[in-house]
């Protein structure tokens, strides 16, 4: 039998086999709100037959999202779209989830395909962005952002609360802070970007103070029967690689004692100036496995797993409950369909609709879906 096609279940969800779709931006909303695109682009990614479909970076604010384009849940009003799309995931068969988060001095960028990079001051379509210290990115994004007060401290984890509360009013059913990738959380934990000398700058603990706090907040609010979950980044690829993930996993184990029910395991990215082993297939999946080994909780990845054999192996061998996959949904939203064939798992046409899996399975022979 398939690993990667046995279910998994998490609190009160189970997931019909162990493929996630992981947040990924479409850059694509006005003014944080859904339109014709996401309606049509997660239900669609849904249908193709993945576990959980995570919908992508939501900011908590205005200032948190990272382009001007970004999806927003920051009032009742940009709610009333999600739910639409949380209901049409789980219409297709899928769990519903979505990611919140705030992007700190990354934020008020633009798009990838528009240049990736900061928009200049004094431009109308940016925003100040604010952090942990004053203290810029580099590279594309120069710009300095404001050094949060404690009155703002205060106010992005109370966002981060309302969100999570609106996601939960929604029907979404799996939710995911962002904690990683350089943005507001991550720069708070690393000490690359914090250099505040107030109970959430130095010492592990006070770098550690502002997830932690966040995360207990949001675990109030959100359903003791759902799971609440984080990508977070466990390693930076700077030189110091055993430091800092003997200290991440360290506060994974604290997360996980206020409530933490799975960590999707990532890379930091809080500087531009790092050596990532990019051709490595699942460079992260022995990091994810020793993750959950050391913090006693459930674990996801991804990045650099594009085939069926490295998809199946990591679940196989344990190194994480979850295969986040992504960029192969976006080129084959029936993936998990071509990854079922060429696994041979019994009756692969359960991971389509009907009017799709019919005439794919009666016309196999003549030819089948790549899986690479």
């Amino acid at each position: 039998m398939s690993a990667l096609f046995s279910p998994f279940t998490l609190k009160d969800v189970t997931l019909r086999n162990r493929i996630a779709v992981p947040p990924m931006c479409q850059y694509s909303a006005v003014d944080g709100f859904t339109n014709d695109w996401h309606q049509i682009h997660y239900p669609s990614i849904a249908r193709g037959g993945a576990g959980l479909v995570i919908v992508e970076a939501t900011g908590v604010s205005p200032e948190g999202r990272i382009t001007p384009d970004c999806l927003g849940l920051w009032s009742d009003a940009h709610a009333e779209g999600l739910a639409r799309i949380a209901a049409s995931i789980k219409s297709a068969g899928a769990v519903p989830g979505i990611q919140i988060g705030h992007a700190g001095r990354k934020a008020s960028a633009f798009r990838p395909w528009d240049g990736d990079d900061h928009i200049p001051e004094g431009d109308a379509r940016g925003w100040q962005p604010i952090a942990p210290s004053a203290i810029a990115f580099g590279g594309g994004l120069p710009r300095v952002p404001s050094e949060m007060t404690l009155a703002d401290i205060v106010r992005v984890k109370a966002d981060f609360v309302a969100a999570a509360r609106r996601a939960r009013d929604a029907g979404f059913e799996w939710l995911e802070l962002h904690f990683a990738h350089g943005y507001l959380a991550q720069s708070f934990f690393s000490a690359h970007s914090n250099q505040r000398t107030d109970a959430y700058g130095g010492s592990f603990d006070n770098r550690a103070r502002f997830l932690l706090e966040t995360l207990a907040a949001v675990r109030e609010v959100w359903p003791q029967n759902l799971p609440l979950t984080a990508r977070f980044g466990v390693i930076e690829f700077d030189g110091k690689d055993e430091e800092t993930l003997a200290e991440s996993i360290e506060l994974v184990k604290q997360m996980r004692e206020r409530g933490l029910d799975l960590l999707n395991v990532s890379v930091n990215f809080v500087i531009p100036d790092v050596k990532i082993p990019w051709g490595t297939p699942a460079f992260l999946a022995p990091i994810a496995q020793r993750v959950a080994r050391e913090a006693g909780l459930p674990v996801a990845s991804s990045w650099g797993i594009d085939n069926v054999q490295d998809a199946e192996r990591v679940v196989a061998e344990q190194q994480m409950d979850l295969v986040m996959i992504g960029r192969a949904m976006l080129a084959n939203p029936h993936y998990p369909y071509a990854l079922a064939q060429a696994l041979q798992v019994e009756r692969p046409d359960w991971t389509l609709p009907a009017p799709y899996a019919h005439w794919l399975e009666r016309y196999r022979g003549a030819g089948k879906v790549a899986a690479q």
